[in-house]
């Protein structure tokens, strides 16, 4: 992070009324479970928000907060320990999903825009500024239509009627060839994925993490991490790549391999990023392929709201179905040694969320063989067609949730095949 880029704070005063406002909401958010349940994730906000209201929002360099919030020398490095920096991109992702949880839209909001330790305060929902419209220019005294308004040459009859019949023409072709663009027929793989490319935003595809798992006693569970006892000591080499979260796993790294080809086989522009930097804006940009369950919390947040969705209890990992709260018969031990994992399960949706008024595709498995199965269900035309040969009328503009299960032998996913489905 460019730390001048970071001091640069708008100087803004605050009135009382909106200094209190601002703190109100600050322990409102600091109450929600995503920060009640971690220390540092908490001071750093009410540290960078307190000294902005309180007018000292220059004072939010990387190495001075390092020093003051988390006891730092005052010239360590802050290239080879990114405490602040790693702190920060979690209390963005935070926040982030604080306001997308529904209920929230109408409160102050708090951000942390990437690059910068110093939050904003929206008062009021941003609305588009809209220019006035112009005056007329007033009429020169004297100025009558009729008398000075200079006549316009009219074309000959038999020029008019041949301008018609070209244009005409014309527009028969266009229109023929508008018509042969959508009503062509189109592939089973490409009506599934229609809606994707058929926007005119670029796609975001957004690959799960692992958690910190030199912090986590429960790697798996979301916002339940303590890891003030690890990054109190340097972030090491050791601790980032092997304990940390720059890993992802190579069964979703082969599936977004195979979800890019296709994107790249339509032609349709492709962006590829982790789950820790995928922000709810970037939800609301364009199309969004979620890959990974466990370890992509935007996956678990997404289809927590729908019919089938991911839980956890203890060690046994299951696809959840609203319509049936006590079923867990689609499930994965994951006490179970690595090669004696028989079957697996995964998820695929492709729904319209309400909240960003975006489509999402989610490619999920309970471990990387369901992944790996959601992949190549969603890039091979064959399966795709065995799948969805019983789907209902006019899935096409449906949201759908389909639940797949595959064989795994000594590692290696089978075919998907499909055990149950939701259209709506």
């Amino acid at each position: 992070m460019d730390e001048t880029k970071s001091t640069e704070a708008r100087k803004t005063v605050y009135s009382r009324a909106e200094r209190e406002a601002i703190l109100q909401q600050l322990e409102r958010i600091l109450a929600h479970p995503l920060f009640r349940h971690s220390k540092r994730y908490p001071n750093l906000l009410r540290h960078i928000v307190e000294l902005t209201v309180d007018g000292r929002a220059s004072e939010l360099k990387e190495r001075t907060v390092g020093s003051e919030l988390f006891g730092r020398e005052p010239d360590y490095e802050t290239n080879a320990d990114p405490i602040v920096r790693t702190t920060a991109g979690e209390v963005r992702k935070r926040i982030a999903q604080y306001y997308f949880e529904p209920g929230h839209e109408a409160e102050l909001r708090i951000d942390l825009s990437p690059g910068s330790y110093v939050p904003e305060f929206a008062f009021t929902p941003p609305h588009p500024a809209v220019e006035p419209a112009p005056h007329a220019e007033p009429i020169p005294p004297g100025f009558h239509w009729e008398a000075d308004a200079v006549p316009a040459v009219r074309p000959s009859r038999r020029t008019a009627r041949r301008w018609i019949y070209c244009a005409a023409a014309a527009l028969l072709v266009v229109a023929a060839g508008a018509a042969w663009f959508v009503l062509r027929p189109r592939c089973i793989l490409d009506q599934f994925w229609a809606p994707v490319l058929d926007s005119p935003a670029m796609v975001r595809l957004c690959v799960g993490q692992r958690h910190f798992l030199g912090a986590a006693q429960e790697p798996d569970q979301p916002y339940n991490a303590d890891v003030n006892r690890v990054l109190d000591s340097p972030l090491t080499l050791y601790k980032l790549y092997y304990l940390g979260s720059q890993n992802a796993a190579l069964p979703d790294l082969i599936t977004v391999s195979r979800l890019t080809g296709l994107l790249q086989s339509r032609n349709k522009p492709h962006h590829v990023q982790a789950e820790s930097f995928t922000t709810l804006d970037n939800l609301r940009d364009g199309p969004v392929v979620l890959v990974g369950a466990f370890n992509n919390d935007w996956t678990l947040r997404l289809t927590g709201p729908m019919r089938f969705g991911f839980q956890r209890d203890g060690d046994l990992f299951y696809i959840s179905d609203r319509l049936h709260p006590a079923r867990r018969d689609r499930s994965v031990d994951y006490s179970t040694p690595y090669m004696k994992l028989t079957r697996d399960y995964a998820l695929i949706s492709r729904v319209l969320t309400p909240t960003t008024e975006r489509i999402v595709v989610v490619a999920a498995g309970l471990t990387g063989s369901g992944t790996m199965a959601a992949g190549e269900l969603l890039t091979n035309q064959s399966y795709m067609e065995s799948v969805l040969k019983n789907a209902p009328r006019n899935w096409q503009h449906k949201n759908l949730q389909l639940v797949i299960s595959t064989e795994v032998i000594n590692g290696v996913s089978g075919p998907p095949r499909l055990v149950d489905q939701c259209f709506w």
